[in-house]
């Protein structure tokens, strides 16, 4: 008798806890908001001192904007209507679940852009070489098509056909990988290349760029921040 009324005495008690996974939809929410909040904060300060609006650091910080605020907007679904969230429409299903991923891997590519640039950059000003800059905002660009495009028939060959889930999944899965890890190659490969022209001069040519240029400083922190946070809360 005293093990059993310690028992039901004992039992209200964990009544109180949230699930786990209310915990996690509330703490992703929070987060998403506050990136949403301050990507949005530091875009407005780029009109407020009157940066240049076309540039890396705008587009990094507007994707990122652009995913906080997906990100946000989904998770937000799981509040109340989690069958909403699980049923949307062949568009809205794209938009919300793989269309983030696009954006990152947009990310991804115009940190290879912004690195080449500052190689080729480098090396043109002390050896005289041309800055193939055409070519690489079309092979680029064609990677991103090509990713974007892939993303999009799967999602909608997902929600609008009978065809094998799997094998789409799967599809869309070794696209994506393949080409993330192309551009994180590509990136290293850019970098190594930076710190092997010479260091000392690289590294002072760097150094006089961040010093005298005030959208190179926030540029080159959006680049870092950004993606980060991006991979962090994926």
């Amino acid at each position: 008798f005293y093990f059993t009324l310690r028992r039901k005495r004992a039992a209200p008690s964990l009544t109180y806890s949230l699930p786990p996974s209310l915990g996690l939809t509330i703490a992703y929410t929070v987060f998403y908001s506050l990136l949403f909040a301050f990507v949005y904060a530091q875009l407005w300060l780029v009109l407020r001192y009157r940066h240049k609006r076309f540039s890396y650091q705008t587009a990094f910080l507007f994707l990122c904007l652009l995913w906080a605020a997906l990100r946000a907007l989904l998770f937000s679904f799981y509040f109340r209507d989690c069958v909403t969230a699980n049923a949307l429409g062949p568009f809205a299903f794209w938009l919300l679940y793989c269309f983030p991923v696009c954006l990152q891997f947009f990310t991804l590519s115009l940190m290879n852009l912004y690195c080449a640039q500052v190689y080729f950059k480098a090396k043109s000003k002390y050896r005289c070489l041309p800055s193939p800059r055409l070519p690489l905002y079309l092979v680029f660009l064609c990677v991103s098509l090509i990713f974007l495009v892939v993303n999009l028939i799967c999602a909608l060959m997902v929600k609008m056909t009978a065809a094998d889930v799997k094998t789409i999944v799967l599809v869309r899965v070794t696209v994506n990988d393949s080409l993330f890890v192309l551009c994180a190659i590509s990136l290293s490969v850019c970098l190594y290349k930076v710190a092997k022209i010479a260091p000392p001069v690289a590294a002072l040519w760097i150094w006089r760029v961040y010093n005298l240029n005030p959208d190179f400083k926030q540029s080159a922190v959006c680049l870092c921040l950004c993606p980060d946070i991006q991979y962090l809360l994926h």
